[in-house]
C-alpha cells in the first residue's frame, strides 16, 4: 500500500528540483531550456512568438495604408484644384466675346452671323 502511495504521488526531491531557482550559468550554457516546466510551455511560447510577429507586420501595413492614404488625399485636393481652373479657364474662353476675339487675332475667314437660328419642323 506505500508503494502505491509513492505512485500517486510526486517524488518532493524531484518536485524541488524543478522549482529550484535559475542560475546564470544555467540561463547561459541553455540548460534551463531542458526543464520540464520550460519544455511544457515551449507550444504556448512558439504561440505568443507568431502572434508577435504577426502583430508587427499588421502594424507595419496599417502604416503603410495610413501613408498612401495620405498621399492620395494630397493628390486629390491637388486634382480638384486644377480641374476647378481647367473648367473656369474653359468657360472664360467659350464666351461669345472671346471666341470673337480669338477668330480676329488668329485671322480667320469667320464671321458672326446676325440671323438668329431657325427651328425646322417637320
Amino acid at each position: 500500500m506505500t508503494k502505491e502511495k509513492d505512485i500517486e504521488f510526486i517524488d518532493p526531491k524531484v518536485e524541488r528540483s524543478e522549482h529550484k531557482k535559475a542560475s546564470f550559468k544555467e540561463l547561459i550554457d541553455g540548460s534551463i531550456l531542458t526543464r520540464k516546466a520550460i519544455v511544457r510551455q515551449l507550444p504556448f511560447v512558439l504561440f505568443l512568438s507568431f502572434m508577435a510577429i504577426i502583430y508587427i507586420g499588421n502594424r507595419y501595413h496599417a502604416e503603410k495604408v495610413i501613408r498612401e492614404l495620405t498621399n492620395l488625399q494630397f493628390e486629390v485636393k491637388d486634382l480638384r484644384a486644377e480641374s476647378i481652373t481647367t473648367a473656369s479657364e474653359l468657360m472664360f474662353i467659350s464666351k461669345q466675346s472671346e471666341v470673337v476675339k480669338m477668330i480676329e487675332e488668329n485671322q480667320l475667314d469667320l464671321k458672326e452671323s446676325v440671323k438668329p437660328p431657325i427651328k425646322i419642323k417637320r
